[in-house]
């Protein structure tokens, strides 16, 4: 092939970062150039947010501090990326290799042992389908998992007027509210008797239907998922782990 027509790739881009490169031909032929050209364009804008903003307002820098502080100082083990949005049921998968073959290390970049933790398991499904699989191990579980849920303020597909996706936000805010509060024995009881239950039946079912609560959670909310918001979050967490 005629170098001429050959797309440059450099010894110092990981494959794992390697879709802003010329690797990306795939996509940029699948999406189109224009959509192609807004994934970077998200990106950028992320690349400059990183760049720029002092470190107590620099979203990847906070979320890498947090990663390291739930994973080192309270021993979580996992980190569950959750996006409320069909279209991102991929996500947590792709950073699976993002996080854990960047930070999957046992030695420092000097090549001296480390006696910290360097990176979580990562793992997660979308919205409903992981409340109705692992969510209840996340609430009442005996293990700390830290959570980043995402979700779009807009749907591409507003069926019933919208309605659908309202609930899906409604399940958004309410989970990270439940994680934070908790519910005590109190407001338990309280629920129980409202359905009619009473005596040994409440008693025997109350401690089950309490959990703790502050378990820690992010909320990262865009507009609507589209190029340019897919490739600042995609950056978003690449900055993180590099972080």
């Amino acid at each position: 092939i005629d170098s001429a027509n050959m797309f440059g790739f450099w010894d110092w881009v990981g494959g794992r970062y390697s879709l802003w490169s010329a690797i990306g031909l795939s996509i940029c032929l699948s999406i189109g150039f224009e959509n192609f050209e807004q994934l970077l364009d998200g990106a950028h804008y992320m690349d400059n947010h990183f760049k720029t903003v002092p470190f107590e307002k620099n979203a990847p820098v906070i979320l890498a501090v947090l990663g390291v502080w739930y994973s080192n100082f309270f021993k979580a083990e996992t980190h569950a990326l959750l996006p409320y949005d069909q279209y991102l049921h991929r996500f947590a998968a792709y950073f699976q290799q993002g996080d854990m073959e960047s930070n999957g290390k046992f030695v420092s970049k000097a090549g001296k042992p480390v006696k910290y933790s360097t990176g979580p398991i990562v793992w997660g499904e979308p919205g409903t389908n992981g409340q109705h699989a692992f969510y209840q191990l996340i609430h009442q579980g005996t293990r700390l998992i830290p959570c980043d849920f995402i979700a779009p303020a807009q749907t591409h597909n507003p069926i019933a007027g919208g309605k659908h996706h309202k609930i899906l936000l409604s399940n958004f805010l309410a989970q990270t509210e439940a994680l934070m509060m908790g519910k005590t024995t109190d407001e338990a009881r309280a629920e129980l008797s409202k359905a009619g239950l009473c005596g040994n039946e409440l008693e025997n079912l109350l401690p089950h239907k309490v959990f703790v609560g502050n378990r820690p959670t992010n909320s990262i909310v865009v507009k609507k998922v589209s190029p340019f918001t897919l490739g600042a979050l995609i950056a978003l967490y690449e900055h993180k782990i590099f972080v």
